[in-house]
């Protein structure tokens, strides 16, 4: 269904080509909703943007498309206010029969795309024998929101993990694991290294210490390129014990992804240096293999080189994600590939794609876009860390919020004196701890970094996910007061408009496809979440000022309707967000 600032557009387009012409068929009609209520809804000073290419004054140019703009159907008359302003009022009775249409209906007026297409999201990307920390919660959040909003969309999303399972480190934590866990490599099921980032360090440390365990772990690296059964054995128990570990985080975020890490574009990398070096791109620089960059300047002011083949004859993260691109448009077939990863990796990402444009590697239709976020922040503005100064780690973080939750509820189920079972304490602490968690993040602009407060996003007031259940709740609540089935407010029911809230929330309901599609395009969940934040409030509104279960008909039963659109709309664009509904709280 096409929302009213689409209708809009269209028609301005073609009251433009009356009234000046077929070369303004292509004209921006400038129409954005008005910043202030008195001005009507939407708002055009496309008059004024024409003045000088016409050689006419604005309010002339305003007053001959108003005269050609066929828009009775949709909105009051329009008027021409200021230096040549258009302003629009939507009717109320195309807001009924809108709503009026979609009763009923899953999807809620959102169409799917008409050219679905393949596409790539690369998200989380943790690293093997390391623990998932809170530098993995925005990439491993964001990438899901997005897959699920394109998937709703109708495109065909593969979602990536691209972990780090390959590198040089793998020497020195297989080294280690010989030592330390000898019995591993001949019991499957012996594995259990325990803490995984005590195991890293202690690993580390090792190898920072002691000189022949150091050339021990360069020689297991030269093992495991070469394929070395045992080692490759080795490396797969490490590999699997960190799969386990991510696992765990995944189920609990609800998260579904595929893993496709690092060293599955091993056996391509060979081929990437060697079309570089054919298509005469590659450049030798103290014996490593290395594309010099355009645009990129080293401290000296000379060109930066993007290394792909070391002196050494290894590769780098760089060969890597050169192969995983051509895989991708290749083999894959994607049309749009997304990177979700923090915005120190902007540079690392505009090279790489940079050298893939300049070896044609990247079709026309293919579009390829790092999606940059920034920091999570402590109270004191910095990177968020204990307070020993480690990274938080990402569970630690996400059972700290369930059990604050649950605190919450706990005192005001007191305070109520309410009785709950514990099963239902439960259930409500995680799904409420959990979407505080997600929403305070997706509801941020992605590429701002920002303060983590456990007391402003549990809290039931404000753009936070307690809020916006609550609202859900509402409704749920009205559902049982009145014994309401809102599963039989069918198709043929009818909507009216008469208060100011009602014809308020009309509009904002219509407006569910333009945001979602926003997101599609723009790849900011924050859109999302403003939207279902606007809903939330203007539901509230709606419900403090105009009776439901008490209206007599017709109105009763298109209140109730209202009600029902609020509560499906929250759990859709929730369940977008990668967040659970609760019909109590």
């Amino acid at each position: 269904m096409k929302t009213p600032i689409i209708l809009l557009k269209e028609r301005f387009l073609q009251a433009l080509v009356a009234a000046f012409g077929q070369e303004l068929a292509a004209t921006d009609p400038l129409l954005v909703p008005a910043s202030n209520p008195k001005f009507g809804d939407y708002q055009s000073n496309v008059a004024m943007s024409l003045a000088k290419p016409l050689k006419q004054k604005p309010r002339d140019i305003a007053q001959k498309i108003v005269d050609h703009l066929n828009v009775s159907d949709i909105c009051q008359t329009p008027e021409i206010a200021g230096p040549g302003f258009i302003n629009l009022m939507i009717k109320p009775s195309y807001l009924e029969a809108q709503l009026s249409s979609i009763v009923g209906f899953a999807r809620l007026g959102v169409d799917r795309v008409e050219n679905p297409q393949k596409i790539v999201v690369d998200f989380s990307s943790p690293n093997i024998a390391k623990e998932m920390h809170v530098g993995h919660l925005r990439s491993t959040i964001i990438g899901d929101c997005i897959a699920r909003i394109l998937e709703f969309r109708g495109h065909e999303v593969i979602r990536l993990n691209h972990v780090g399972d390959w590198g040089t480190q793998f020497g020195m934590l297989i080294t280690y694991l010989r030592e330390a866990y000898p019995e591993a490599l001949t019991k499957a099921d012996a594995l259990d290294i325990g803490d995984l980032v005590a195991f890293y360090k202690k690993a580390k440390q090792r190898f920072d210490e002691d000189e022949a365990f150091c050339e021990i772990s360069r020689q297991a690296v030269v093992q495991l390129q070469a394929g070395d059964p045992e080692t490759i054995q080795a490396w797969k128990l490490l590999c699997d014990q960190s799969r386990r570990e991510f696992q765990v985080i995944y189920d609990l975020l609800d998260i579904k992804v595929t893993e496709r890490g690092e060293s599955f574009y091993n056996p391509f990398l060979p081929a990437v240096v060697a079309d570089l070096d054919n298509l005469g791109l590659l450049q030798e620089d103290q014996g490593a293999q290395c594309v010099f960059l355009e645009g990129f300047m080293n401290k000296e002011g000379n060109p930066q080189p993007l290394i792909v083949q070391k002196s050494n004859g290894g590769y780098n993260y760089a060969t890597t994600d050169l192969a995983a691109l051509r895989y991708r448009i290749k083999e894959d077939g994607a049309k749009r590939i997304i990177y979700v990863t923090d915005l120190g990796q902007s540079t690392h990402f505009a090279q790489v794609f940079q050298v893939a444009t300049r070896a044609g590697w990247i079709p026309d239709d293919v579009q390829v876009v790092h999606v940059p976020f920034g920091l999570v922040q402590g109270e004191d503005g910095k990177k968020l860390k204990t307070r020993a100064g480690e990274t938080v780690r990402l569970r630690d973080l996400l059972d700290e919020a369930i059990a604050r939750a649950k605190a919450d509820l706990e005192t005001r189920l007191q305070v109520e004196g309410r009785s709950e079972t514990p099963e239902f304490i439960d259930r409500v602490a995680q799904v409420v701890g959990l979407s505080a968690v997600k929403y305070a993040d997706l509801s941020q602009n992605r590429t701002s970094s920002y303060i983590f407060s456990y007391d402003k996003m549990l809290a039931l007031q404000g753009n936070t996910a307690p809020y916006m259940l609550y609202a859900y709740v509402r409704v749920q609540g009205i559902s049982r007061k009145g014994d309401i089935d809102f599963g039989h407010l069918g198709v043929g029911e009818q909507i009216i408009l008469k208060e100011e809230t009602e014809i308020a929330l009309a509009k904002h309901i219509l407006l569910l496809s333009e945001a979602i599609a926003a997101v599609e395009t723009e790849l900011l969940p924050n859109r999302l979440c403003q939207y279902l934040f606007e809903l939330s409030q203007k539901f509230n509104q709606f419900y403090d000022r105009c009776p439901v279960l008490q209206a007599e008909e017709p109105f009763h039963t298109s209140r109730l309707l209202l009600c029902d659109f609020t509560a499906r709309i929250l759990k859709l664009g929730l369940n977008l967000l990668g967040i659970e509904v609760l019909d109590r709280m």
